[in-house]
């Protein structure tokens, strides 16, 4: 049995299905993790949610950035970017049992030797607290009061995690921790307007989230994707396994076990 961990498919499904024919992946006995982001900007997100629905329990999935905004978008939230591809998920005959499959899916999912969540674990979280904070938002999203956190859940502060927020500004702090995190500053802050690969940065208060010096160290790997601009990443207790496939990139497979990586390239300008 095998664990294979994908970075952001991004409705890049032609390439995740020759990732598992490579690999020889057998749903019977194989888990596929995927690292959110399911959806958006590919051509083809709503054959991904088929197929990774259909996988049931042999697929373990989080929740990134666009599969949350297309939630958002199903309840008119937000209108439909045709940049996005995501309209024909929302017309489609099984498109409620998808986006309520897709709104139970967690945060943070958990292997007893790494966890992956989508953007990363903020600097000032144990373990613990991680998991702690995301069960919270997991259970609204799960519960009917879900469309009023996708409402809500648009915006930048608060940027600093104390354990003493409480309500939306919570919430909000979790979600973006979560799904949209990239650099912060040397206190741990959230800085959620660079965009850029690390190098490319001239701020010196400026560093990924997992280089903060007072980044609290967890017992287990952080798997992560949704940063392409890192073209992957491999630290001792990091892996970044986002590649940029929709953008022209490729699709990355992680083999847990061999720690042996697998790249798929993109097959057609997207």
């Amino acid at each position: 049995m095998a664990n294979y961990i994908v970075g952001d498919i991004q409705g890049c499904f032609d390439e995740l299905q020759s990732l598992l024919r490579s690999v020889d992946f057998s749903p019977s006995q194989d888990t596929l993790w995927l690292a959110g982001d399911l959806v958006a900007r590919g051509p083809k997100s709503l054959e991904t949610l088929r197929f990774v629905k259909a996988l049931d329990s042999s697929a373990k999935v989080i929740l990134g950035n666009h599969d949350l905004h297309l939630l958002a978008v199903s309840q008119g939230i937000h209108a439909v970017k045709p940049k996005d591809k995501t309209a024909n998920i929302l017309t489609a005959p099984d498109s409620q049992e998808l986006l309520t499959w897709l709104r139970h899916q967690p945060l943070l999912a958990e292997h007893e030797e790494f966890v992956m969540c989508h953007a990363g674990i903020s600097p000032q979280w144990d373990l613990i607290t991680a998991r702690a904070a995301a069960r919270e938002v997991e259970a609204i999203l799960q519960s009917d009061d879900w469309r009023w956190l996708i409402h809500q859940m648009y915006a930048d502060k608060p940027d600093l995690w104390t354990p003493e927020l409480t309500g939306l500004e919570r919430y909000r702090y979790i979600i973006n921790a979560f799904t949209r995190m990239r650099f912060c500053d040397a206190q741990g802050r959230l800085d959620m307007s660079c965009k850029l690969p690390p190098s490319q940065v001239n701020d010196d208060n400026l560093m990924p989230w997992f280089r903060v010096p007072s980044r609290i160290e967890l017992e287990k790997v952080v798997l992560f994707g949704h940063w392409a601009a890192l073209e992957g990443y491999h630290g001792e207790q990091v892996i970044g396994l986002d590649t940029g496939c929709v953008w022209g990139g490729s699709l990355t497979l992680l083999h847990w076990e061999t720690q042996h990586l697998v790249t798929q390239p993109a097959l057609k300008e997207k």
